[in-house]
């Protein structure tokens, strides 16, 4: 089966801590809301400690158009998303030599936080060193399942192609889609949660030559994968697109519904494995936020342990969408065991989630 055998982050250059971003929020959000001094405890409540940006805070107290906004996008996408590339590929910790980006046969390339044509992963060949011939497989619009999704598609296309070795790179940079205008609850709620990540994962397939390049004794090998679409869920989570560019749709119902939801889908899935939730040893999940990962503990009954390493990332960094979840997994594959069995899962627009099984061999 396939599996991923390296994983790397690029970081954005502004870290930045939680207590400021909440006293540049309640600056901003006080005329609109007589009970700011309550509503502003979500920056605290959430456990996010700091989170890093593409821009330093105070480009954020200026109007910036959805041009400006897009261009900033474009530039630190490619920048970071070339340096994530690289750091994935050339990657000490799971690699026992450097991947050139010439043997990579695709590139599936996750964002949902701006637009570019052509396509992000286009314009970083044109600054590594890329075969013109590599298969380009841009993914738009999965929010924060996009990087699980990318996996799972990876998986599928390594099903495909055995001997291909295919990069997943998740590129988010919500802070540009800040709208300062925008005073609902669903802003404020976002800027308290959202921050830029971007991370790209290397997916073998069974006949790609990884054994000679894996430095672990063991990867997560993907061995199934389920999406799962809501019906008639649009409002739960987005963009609504406008003049001055995307404004988050975000329902304060998600906890609700990932206990409702979230716990018969899951069991069906594994159930098609033969397995049910006490046989997992790890749950890689996308820390949404604070009040996800405990609806997550709720819905599947799993001690609070199991979210800890998703709970460790949203304290670092914040909500990354996309990102996050391969941020999760890293750190997964830095200390999993052979025959450790984990199940990936993130939620997204749609409303929908997607969920992956992994077994570390």
């Amino acid at each position: 089966m396939p599996r991923v055998i390296s994983i790397a982050e690029a970081v954005p250059p502004y870290s930045i801590e939680q207590d400021r971003v909440m006293d540049f929020a309640e600056n901003l959000f006080s005329e609109s809301f007589k009970d700011i001094k309550r509503l502003i405890t979500v920056f605290q409540n959430g456990q996010i400690e700091k989170r890093h940006f593409a821009k330093d805070l105070e480009w954020f107290e200026h109007d910036h158009t959805f041009e400006e906004k897009n261009d900033a996008y474009i530039e630190a996408a490619v920048d970071l998303g070339a340096k994530a590339i690289l750091n994935c590929l050339k990657n000490n910790e799971f690699l026992t030599d450097e991947v050139h980006l010439e043997e990579i046969d695709a590139i599936f390339t996750i964002s949902s936080t701006g637009v570019s044509t052509p396509s992000i992963d286009a314009r970083i060949m044109n600054v590594l060193p890329s075969s013109q011939y590599t298969k380009r497989i841009p993914i738009w619009g999965l929010g924060c399942a996009g990087g699980a999704s990318g996996l799972s598609r990876a998986y599928e296309y390594c099903l495909a192609y055995p001997e291909a070795k295919v990069l997943v790179l998740s590129i988010e940079l919500c802070s540009l889609t800040f709208q300062r205008n925008d005073r609902s609850k669903s802003n404020l709620i976002g800027t308290s949660l959202f921050a830029d990540g971007v991370a790209c994962a290397l997916v073998c397939g069974d006949r790609s030559g990884y054994e000679n390049i894996m430095k672990k004794s063991a990867a997560p090998n993907i061995i199934g994968t389920q999406s799962t679409t809501m019906p008639d869920s649009e409002d739960v989570m987005g963009w609504e697109v406008k003049n001055e560019g995307l404004y988050v749709v975000f329902s304060k119902d998600i906890p609700t519904i990932i206990e409702n939801w979230l716990q018969p889908n899951v069991l069906r899935f594994l159930n098609t494995k033969g397995l049910d939730v006490q046989d997992l040893d790890h749950f890689i999940a996308h820390p949404g936020g604070k009040k996800v990962l405990e609806a997550y503990v709720s819905a599947l009954k799993f001690p609070e342990t199991m979210t800890r390493i998703s709970l460790e990332v949203l304290k670092e960094y914040g909500n990354m969408s996309s990102a996050t979840i391969l941020y999760v997994l890293k750190r997964f594959m830095e200390t999993a065991e052979e025959g450790d069995l984990g199940l990936g899962a993130a939620l997204g627009p749609g409303f929908s989630s997607e969920l992956l099984l992994m077994r570390w061999e």
